[in-house]
């Protein structure tokens, strides 16, 4: 018997280990179970960077407090980084919330990453470090990105497909990221366990053929598993929705 609720189905990695590659191949797969939509809930930092820049006046101060704020933050960010900062975690919010009202409408999701709580400052986790004393409006923000980061996590997926990639790959693939930036975050990926979600690991170094055949078995069997069955895709008319 299916579950009341759709599964969830969440797609981890390092920048350079080709996320988006593979979201883009495998909800082919997931909608001949169903309707399905792919759901983007990282930040997204370098799309709004772009806008932002081309604001008039404060666009280039916008711009490097956005920069910032893509490094790890040791202490507090000072007032006009966490403006910046919280504006990433409603737009994330809205984004969540968002996914979550697909599933209510009966929409098996796939997501293009997904937020964690476990390690701060890299990969998807909070921004503000855990104890960020000061200025008092900005301890608000901080216990507010916190609530934000502790609610979405409960939201367990059913599946976490998580991409590994070696150092030299990503590197290759993703040339204007600083090494030392994509190290931290290949080494983070192992530790993250999504409040104990069902976790398939998957050699990202491998041909994109051989990493999409891992994958798609892994969600035919979690599907299998909650009692859906393959059909043919052209069964299914919703449309490709990106986030």
């Amino acid at each position: 018997m299916k579950p009341k609720t759709p599964p969830l189905i969440a797609v981890i990695g390092s920048d350079g280990s080709g996320k988006t590659t593979v979201c883009e191949h495998l909800i082919l797969h997931v909608k001949k179970y169903g309707p399905a939509v792919r759901v983007h809930l990282g930040k997204q930092a370098g799309n709004v960077g772009r806008a932002v820049i081309k604001l008039p006046v404060l666009g280039g101060s916008f711009d490097k407090v956005i920069k910032k704020n893509k490094k790890s933050v040791r202490k507090c960010p000072g007032f006009l980084a966490s403006i910046v900062v919280i504006f990433f975690v409603l737009r994330r919010l809205y984004r969540f919330r968002r996914m979550m009202s697909f599933r209510r409408r009966g929409m098996i999701v796939l997501t293009d990453r997904f937020p964690q709580i476990q390690i701060p400052g890299s990969n998807d986790g909070i921004v503000f470090p855990v104890n960020c004393a000061g200025h008092s409006f900005i301890s608000l923000l901080a216990k507010l990105e916190r609530r934000a980061f502790d609610w979405m996590t409960r939201q367990k997926p059913d599946l976490v497909i998580k991409l590994h990639v070696d150092l030299d790959v990503a590197c290759a693939r993703k040339p204007d990221h600083r090494p030392e930036s994509l190290a931290k975050k290949i080494a983070i990926m192992p530790l993250l366990s999504f409040e104990g979600a069902k976790i398939v690991d998957i050699d990202a170094n491998r041909p994109l053929a051989e990493v999409l055949s891992v994958a798609e078995k892994a969600i035919s069997n979690l599907m299998e598993s909650l009692g859906y069955h393959y059909a043919d895709a052209s069964s299914h008319s919703m449309a490709h929705l990106k986030s």
